[in-house]
């Protein structure tokens, strides 16, 4: 055995036997996927656990079984969600947590990096957020938007994407403008309705207050006292770029989300997230957050399938 193994033991005082039954999950699998997860052994009697393996693993374990429980105690359904968001927090120790309260829920960062990108978007008018799919960048920006909206610190959220993805271009999508357009802001919406609710979203939407809208949209507009979120960024040309980040007027926030490994312009198009990040990386008052693979707060697969992608492109130099 490891002379760096560890046992160490953790007693709990559940106010009610539900709590602990939500803990623990059906036939302990919940406990044995933290063992799985960081490789260490759980052993369980009555509200007492002792956690036997690596010092370091049996650290995290019992930060990641405490952040578990509280949850349980609060009636948070433990799910296969529930479980890696208390195990990524463990993994990442966050210290300092900050809070963004929403009508409908809390958000809060899971990990340095969307610390980092919460403080950047507060401290710098204009942020870059840049890195894969599941990272939180939307996420915690529309969080953020709804509360500088709420506490009037703007008067409108406009939500933007280009709808040039995976390779269609509108031209081919059956259906009226708002249609073929809907598909690519689906994404904005859903977040909306998780923050505010379905109703009150609509009827933001109505008054103007919170607008969605296809990147084309923004052409000789001025944006004042908006929190404007660009989203899938890297399908901009340098044009478009260029165009979005001199829409921002006085009172306004500017956020720029994009993954620049998944461009689907024309080869011989340049990304103008690509391009912004060349030409604006030096200068003052703008905030660059990178996020990878380490940071997908998704189905732990998701990472598994970035990393491994990566280490093939890599491989073959692509």
């Amino acid at each position: 055995m490891s002379t760096d193994s560890s046992l160490t033991s953790l007693e709990l005082q559940p106010s009610d036997a539900n709590v602990m039954v939500r803990f623990v999950g059906e036939l302990n699998e919940n406990l044995k996927f933290v063992e799985k997860t960081f490789n260490v052994k759980i052993f369980q009697n009555g509200n007492n656990l002792k956690i036997k393996g690596n010092k370091k693993n049996v650290d995290l374990s019992v930060d990641a079984l405490r952040k578990l429980y509280e949850a349980a105690g609060q009636g948070i359904e433990i799910n296969s969600e529930t479980l890696n968001l208390c195990i990524q927090e463990s993994d990442k120790n966050i210290t300092n947590v900050i809070k963004i309260k929403t009508p409908k829920k809390s958000v809060m960062p899971r990990g340095k990096n969307q610390k980092t990108y919460i403080e950047n978007i507060s401290n710098n008018e204009i942020n870059f957020g840049i890195g894969p799919a599941g990272t939180g960048k939307t996420y915690l920006a529309v969080a953020l938007a709804v509360d500088h909206l709420l506490n009037e610190k703007v008067d409108r959220i406009i939500l933007i994407r280009p709808a040039v993805e995976a390779g269609e271009k509108l031209g081919f999508l059956p259906g009226d403008l708002s249609q073929k357009v809907d598909p690519y802001l689906r994404p904005l919406y859903d977040a909306l309705y998780e923050m505010l609710g379905v109703e009150k979203t609509e009827k933001l939407l109505e008054r103007g207050i919170v607008e969605i809208a296809p990147l084309a949209y923004m052409r000789g507009r001025t944006l004042n006292n908006s929190f404007i979120i660009v989203d899938e960024s890297q399908n901009t040309t340098k044009e478009q770029m260029k165009m979005v980040l001199t829409r921002m007027g006085f009172g306004s926030y500017l956020v720029i989300n994009g993954d620049l490994t998944q461009i689907d312009l024309p080869k011989n198009i340049k990304s103008g997230l690509s391009d912004a990040i060349e030409v604006l990386k030096d200068t003052d008052g703008i905030g660059f957050t990178n996020f990878s693979s380490s940071d997908v707060v998704r189905h732990p697969l998701v990472k598994k399938i970035i990393d491994a992608y990566k280490y093939f492109e890599d491989k073959l130099g692509l």
